[in-house]
């Protein structure tokens, strides 16, 4: 343990002397608070050292004491449905312990040390076994298997393993190793800035479905792909992440709000616990871990949040389970990079931001991907990385945004203008793309329908020939455009109002299930073509344009996910007695 003594206080950066013996990253506490710390800069014995907590107080001569070990985690049972700040302290714990006001530090463990879990073993005395392996469950929720895997670099035969109740630190295996016996706990820690290992990555093949029409048809993100949500001040993010975190089709969300607004947090604390669960009814608690981490708090915290939040999730990864890891915003991230580079008088990059910002986002995203876990029996784990991105003004030229778009694969482009026109999601059709589609289009084919792909296709036709269309009409009016053009532009507007926006409110509108997106789009398109036929026959445009059914065609999404089917033929059916109506007249 090494001991030494403030030198310099600068905001959250501290610099402390006597550190020789310290290495980078190595946890400290500071002053006789004992305040958190971790040294990211040596230079001789004086240790740079960025400060999790608030830094009013400190003074020259402090103590500063390094306790030899990186930022790490804990990673075991009790994860799941607890809210955590971004140094993994346990918000609930110390509300309940101390009261609301968090005073400095403070130091609980993550996981409850006097809990007792049920651990049932998967393997017996005698059995080999190697990294990754499990050895045992634990069930933590109604929603989740807890799995207790060999830790990496450990391999062996098992000696003792017994079914019980034990906190997350009583021993519940023991492994005899060629280093000699090690004693497994449900409970294990991990450096938060290390990747976990695992055997081999994979392609992603499979979409993450989250019943958000304009993302699952048109810009699609893969199980183990990454994608950023930009856009400016009131257009929509944080209300795409939480639909994101609601619904999608993974195992377990880890929602990371870094340096977001008090008053965002609380509502995903006061919401998450009252949703329930698409697939099983449960509290969407029952498979979510937060960390809380809001914009008054100390800027250093920022990044641990996300290392913390990344970190978490590759353990459920492990586990072979699908995760996605939802950030809330790498923004405040990236200003906290600024803050503390510009503090340690390093050279500046484009707009102050540090030379590295590009690597330091690059860290972070590329831990998510398609795996094949440690382990003998090859479970496959999925973990997807989204960020959202709050550039000033909107300005997506700005670097965070920039860094950011060179590392994703899917960009869903948020519009202020959307937005004021109450077009939700605000997701811009002609701005945004997914380097996925290819990829995912066998699966579609196969699991949706063969003509998806296609009809997304035309959508995406029409879309852009309105915008192109919309030139037109400005300069010299819509009666200026051929009866053709003129269906266009109604086909397209169906499409941006029928298809595209969603009502989070609407229970039936919030989550739509691929099967009906597909039918969905189908009877947009299908208005079209019919339409379309019927101008060639001498049929009125305007008439075809306010036929009664395209009222129908616009309720149609909040039909019930029981009777869509039903529904939707029954508005074919009115569809074709309509036209058939205009074109006898």
């Amino acid at each position: 343990m090494t001991e030494g003594s403030i030198i310099k206080v600068s905001g959250p950066l501290v610099v402390a002397g006597g550190m020789r013996e310290a290495n980078l990253f190595d946890v400290v506490r500071i002053g006789e608070a004992g305040l958190i710390g971790e040294i990211i800069e040596m230079h001789g014995d004086k240790a740079s050292i960025q400060v999790y907590e608030e830094t009013a107080g400190l003074g020259f001569g402090d103590r500063v004491v390094s306790t030899g070990e990186p930022l790490s985690v804990e990673l075991g049972p009790g994860l799941l449905t607890n809210i955590f700040d971004g140094i993994q302290r346990p918000l609930e714990a110390i509300f309940g312990k101390y009261g609301s006001n968090i005073t400095r530090g403070i130091s609980e463990p993550a996981l409850n040390r006097e809990k007792l879990w049920h651990f049932v073993p998967c393997v017996k005395r005698g059995d080999a076994v190697v990294s990754g392996d499990i050895v045992g469950i634990v069930e933590e929720t109604e929603l989740v298997l807890h799995k207790i895997m060999v830790p990496a670099g450990v391999s062996g035969t098992i000696e003792e393993i017994a079914e019980g109740d034990f906190t997350v630190e009583q021993t519940v295996c023991r492994i005899a190793s060629e280093s000699g016996p090690r004693a497994l706990s449900l409970m294990s820690k991990w450096p938060v800035r290390r990747a976990r290992a695992y055997a081999k990555k994979l392609a992603p093949e499979e979409p993450m479905i989250t019943g958000q029409r304009v993302i699952d048809s048109m810009f699609p993100i893969a199980k183990g792909g990454t994608a950023c949500v930009p856009g400016p001040f009131g257009s929509g993010k944080t209300v795409v992440q939480h639909q994101l975190a609601k619904w999608s089709n993974v195992d377990l969300v880890v929602y990371i709000g870094c340096g977001e607004r008090g008053n965002e947090m609380t509502d995903v604390l006061r919401e998450f616990p009252e949703l329930r669960d698409p697939h099983t009814g449960h509290s969407i608690m029952k498979r979510t871990v937060l960390i809380a981490n809001t914009s008054d708090m100390p800027v250093a915290a920022r990044e641990a949040s996300i290392y913390t939040g990344i970190t978490i999730a590759e353990y459920f990864r492990d586990m072979g389970y699908s995760v996605a890891v939802i950030a809330d915003s790498s923004s405040r991230w990236a200003e906290a990079l600024r803050e503390m580079s510009g503090r340690l008088e390093e050279m500046p990059g484009e707009e102050g931001y540090p030379a590295y910002l590009t690597s330091r986002l690059a860290q972070f995203y590329e831990r998510a991907g398609r795996v094949i876990c440690l382990g003998t029996d090859k479970r496959e784990g999925t973990l997807s990385a989204i960020g959202a991105v709050s550039p000033q003004g909107g300005d997506l030229s700005e670097p965070v945004t920039q860094a950011t778009l060179r590392i994703v694969k899917v960009f869903w482009g948020l519009e202020a203008g959307l937005a004021y026109r109450r077009h939700f999601p605000a997701i811009h059709w002609l701005n945004s793309y997914s380097l996925y589609k290819d990829r995912l289009e066998p699966w579609f084919r196969e699991h949706v329908g063969r003509g998806f792909s296609e009809a997304v296709a035309e959508a995406m036709r029409l879309l852009q020939e309105e915008s192109e269309l919309d030139e037109i009409v400005k300069l010299v009016g819509a009666d200026a455009l051929s009866p053709r053009e003129r269906l266009t532009l109604e086909a397209a507007r169906s499409v941006r109002e029928d298809f595209l926006q969603q009502n989070a409110f609407d229970p039936y509108d919030s989550y739509t299930p691929l099967d009906k997106q597909y039918r969905l789009l189908c009877l947009i398109l299908s208005y079209y073509a019919k339409s379309l036929a019927a101008v060639e026959k001498g049929a009125d445009v305007q008439a075809l344009a306010d036929m009664k059914v395209r009222e129908r065609i616009g309720r149609a999404k909040s039909a019930s996910d029981d009777t869509y089917r039903s529904d939707f033929e029954a508005i074919e059916k009115e569809l074709d007695d309509e036209i058939e109506t205009i074109l006898q007249a």
